[in-house]
């Protein structure tokens, strides 16, 4: 069986050993929770076989998806969960580009480390975009801050038993500008990771049991998306990734 090892060389050029992984995925998000914790001047990297462990959409779906059933398994709300997700992303902040490896330790990292508290701040910060499409990490960051805003209002006005069915955020009088709709139809991590790569990326199939389609007639295979390669991801694909998170169905 292969094997990932998560190693670590501290500020005087020791080199230990941390642990074993048996999927790149894991190895990387226990770099990227070390990485985004306290600071300190430790080197931590992940030996292994080469990557990628996601080279499809697909293969990216179903790492949501799994990874949305054990945050509903765990009872993670979806604010906690962004929070943890903002913070787990700092590490990454300066790179242009991610590998979909990267962005799917991202999202397994955020499931396996405390949140970042709240901000009251930030429901009153301007976040809009300064451009018309997101690009880089700074942009992303607002989207995900935005949505945090909104949930955070959604605290103090519930969306009611019709949220299933869309209702806007409540974005009361002195909240800042935010770069995402208003409109809101996913409220916890499940709905929200597995919307996020269907309506972006696609790579959902009806055997997955998680996507209803529509009836198929008789004779015609099962329904399912598009499979295509991905190789890179910038930030402002994970910020229409998190939009679609919210607002796909």
């Amino acid at each position: 069986m292969q094997t990932w090892d998560v190693m670590r060389r501290d500020d005087i050029g020791n080199t230990f050993h941390v642990a074993a992984h048996d999927s790149r995925i894991s190895a990387l998000a226990q770099v990227l929770v070390f990485e985004s914790g306290v600071r300190h001047r430790q080197t931590y990297w992940v030996e292994g076989p080469p990557g990628p462990a996601v080279r499809t959409n697909r293969d990216l779906y179903l790492v949501f998806l799994q990874l949305g059933q054990e945050a509903r398994a765990a009872s993670w709300s979806l604010s906690a969960f962004l929070r943890s997700l903002w913070k787990v992303g700092l590490p990454l902040a300066d790179r242009p580009d991610l590998e979909p490896d990267d962005v799917a330790a991202m999202f397994a990292a955020a499931a396996t480390t405390p949140p970042a508290d709240f901000d009251p701040a930030w429901s009153g910060k301007d976040l809009s975009l300064p451009g018309d499409e997101p690009e880089g990490y700074a942009d992303w960051e607002r989207v995900l801050l935005s949505q945090i805003a909104d949930l955070e209002d959604f605290l103090t006005a519930p969306p009611g038993p019709r949220a299933r069915f869309g209702v806007d955020a409540p974005r009361p009088p002195g909240s800042g500008a935010r770069a995402t709709p208003p409109r809101w139809y996913n409220f916890d991590p499940a709905t929200y990771l597995e919307c996020a790569v269907a309506g972006s990326l696609g790579g959902w199939d009806a055997a997955d049991g998680a996507r209803v389609p529509l009836p198929a007639r008789p004779g015609d295979p099962p329904a399912r998306s598009y499979v295509r390669t991905i190789t890179t991801m910038t930030w402002g694909d994970l910020a229409r990734i998190a939009v679609c998170g919210q607002v796909y169905e």
